[in-house]
């Protein structure tokens, strides 16, 4: 389906309202189908021209629980009620619905969008050293120390084991 600008929906909005053309015709005409019309009919009769001048929008678990409420009691169909508060699909709805019944109202909380931002503290951390001669500063000596000492073991270890091993092979 094709996005449609403000002004689109508009003109298609008012040639159903003002003119004799069918529903279907103009969703025809469109390429779209017929209930995203009567969606736009709909939301253009709640709030008039500014329900097609959307910038993101983004709902607080509140908001969310209210909106679901208000279906509920009301007895609204999930399309009446997008068309109502003026959310742009009724899908929306659907999911915060899904969301309440399987994990609670917790499920309604905002949820951070996108990659995580990375932590400063794990490398601050790692670019600070302690103070010379605290015990934190001895202690690291101390590791280092008895890295270094079982690295040069095991070297001495592989180098006397190459001396004893014979270089060549015997061919047949």
């Amino acid at each position: 389906m094709a996005k449609f600008n403000a002004d689109e929906k508009l003109k298609a909005v008012l040639r159903y309202c003002e003119s004799s053309e069918s529903l279907k015709s103009i969703a025809r005409s469109l390429g779209v189908d017929h209930s995203v019309i009567l969606n736009w009919t709909r939301q253009y009769e709640h709030h008039g021209e500014k329900a097609f001048r959307k910038g993101y929008t983004s709902y607080t678990a509140q908001d969310k629980l209210d909106v679901l409420q208000y279906m509920n009691e009301s007895g609204t169909s999930v399309r009446e009620t997008a068309a109502i508060f003026n959310i742009a699909s009724h899908s929306t709805i659907l999911s915060w619905q899904r969301s309440l019944e399987s994990h609670g109202i917790d499920a309604l909380q905002p949820q951070k969008k996108g990659r995580l931002s990375m932590k400063r503290g794990s490398r601050d951390q790692k670019s600070q050293t302690p103070a010379e001669g605290s015990i934190e500063a001895l202690q690291a000596e101390l590791e280092r120390l008895r890295m270094e000492n079982a690295y040069l073991k095991k070297l001495n270890a592989l180098v006397q084991n190459k001396g004893k091993s014979p270089n060549k092979t015997k061919r047949k």
